[in-house]
């Protein structure tokens, strides 16, 4: 399966795709480069706002201008079909837990189960190795 094709799989927060490993890898570049995109537009608009004081009357157009970036990265995730976890925070569904990924990381070579956080993820080839789940075979 395409990118392209997997593209017109839309999912939404409220009832996010379930992918298979090889659904997510195929999938990857592309949020990869979206989310690359995203984080170039924001960085400018974040030093900004470092550099800020808070009685400057700009501060509040700049912090919507990083709002409708952070929005506008969050929504094509969602429609993409992944759980927007957090700032530069994706999870791929499987049907038994996600595959995790934060940006900048270079591959999508983590996984927690649903019972558990971020900070329990595993790596990818353990967690196929020791269970053979179905969602890496397909």
């Amino acid at each position: 399966m395409s990118a392209c094709e997997i593209m017109l799989q839309i999912g939404s927060s409220d009832n996010p795709r379930v992918f298979s490993l090889s659904e997510a890898q195929a999938l990857f570049p592309l949020v990869s480069s979206i989310t690359a995109a995203a984080y170039r537009e924001l960085n400018p608009v974040r030093q900004r706002l470092q550099c800020m004081l808070p009685t400057n009357s700009l501060l509040p157009e700049v912090e919507a201008q990083y709002e409708a970036i952070v929005k506008r990265w969050a929504g094509k995730m969602e429609r993409l079909g992944l759980v927007v976890k957090g700032m530069w925070l994706l999870n791929f569904d499987t049907g038994e837990g996600y595959l995790s990924w934060k940006f900048p990381e270079l591959r999508l070579c983590h996984f927690y189960p649903y019972d558990q956080d971020f900070a329990s993820r595993r790596p990818l080839n353990e967690v196929v190795e020791e269970y053979d789940p179905d969602w890496a075979r397909a």
